[in-house]
């Protein structure tokens, strides 16, 4: 299998040693090229093509931030698959992003494996599957967004074992009756982790939000399946909750 040839662009020398360090043993992703600012980017994304597959970037650069980037790849029509790591969570810079044609968006903290498994993705997929990876994103965008406003850290593993979680079950909606059997196993295969630690890490999650999260929210989401004066939902319906949420959302979009 060919390498997945990465051009990496983040001023966080500590997280580019890291990732060339994570990346260096690996059968099949290395990192090739790399620049720390914004203007250093932009000179090997043009003249480089014919050396990397794949970018990663972040939006907040030093001399050209991460936007003016995604604008001069888009005005040179340079075909490449791109991936967003930041720790920029503003829903206006996400919508700008997402027009760019960008493939994945993921916050900073972010696991490794996570990235990897992303990369792995990509260089999987044939071209004309890219509408998809387009809203996979857009769907991880809302739900990394949502979890973020009812006040789960991203850091911690039950943030990442939640949001895999309504992603799965938004796409596989007959899991709905199988939360435990099917949902949970799934979550764990893919963390490498094992169903009892993936149950424990949401239902923390959860507690968490519930301590500091925004209650207008709350109610607005939650309102109408559980009494939140008196208890936060159950890890089945937190998540059965959100997905259907998003569900609905979505298919207003395509509809209008």
């Amino acid at each position: 299998m060919k390498d997945t040839r990465i051009l990496l662009i983040d001023n966080n020398e500590s997280l580019c040693s890291m990732l060339r360090e994570y990346f260096s043993s690996h059968a099949s992703i290395k990192v090739v090229l790399s620049a720390s600012n914004g203007s250093d980017g932009l000179d090997l994304i043009i003249n480089k093509q014919k050396d990397y597959d794949l970018i990663i970037m972040d939006l907040i650069l030093p001399k050209k931030d991460g936007l003016y980037l995604l604008e001069k790849i888009k005005e040179n029509n340079i075909d490449k698959k791109i991936i967003i790591v930041t720790a920029f969570n503003d829903a206006d810079t996400i919508r700008k992003v997402s027009e760019y044609g960008v493939n994945y968006f993921i916050l900073k903290p972010f696991e490794l494996i996570d990235l990897e498994n992303r990369i792995k993705a990509l260089s999987n997929e044939s071209g004309k599957s890219k509408s998809l990876n387009l809203l996979y994103n857009n769907l991880q965008i809302s739900v990394s967004k949502i979890l973020h406003e009812l006040g789960i850290p991203s850091h911690i593993k039950g943030y990442q074992y939640i949001r895999e979680a309504i992603i799965l079950l938004y796409n596989n909606p007959d899991m709905v009756g199988a939360i435990t059997k099917e949902l949970y196993p799934s979550v764990a295969s893919e963390f490498d982790t094992t169903v009892s630690r993936v149950e424990r890490a949401i239902r923390h999650a959860i507690e968490v939000s519930w301590n500091r999260g925004n209650w207008d929210l709350m109610e607005d989401i939650f309102g109408h399946s559980v009494d939140i004066d008196k208890a936060k939902p159950t890890n089945s319906e937190f998540i059965v909750t959100i997905s259907d949420k998003l569900r609905l959302e979505y298919k207003n979009k395509i509809m209008s």
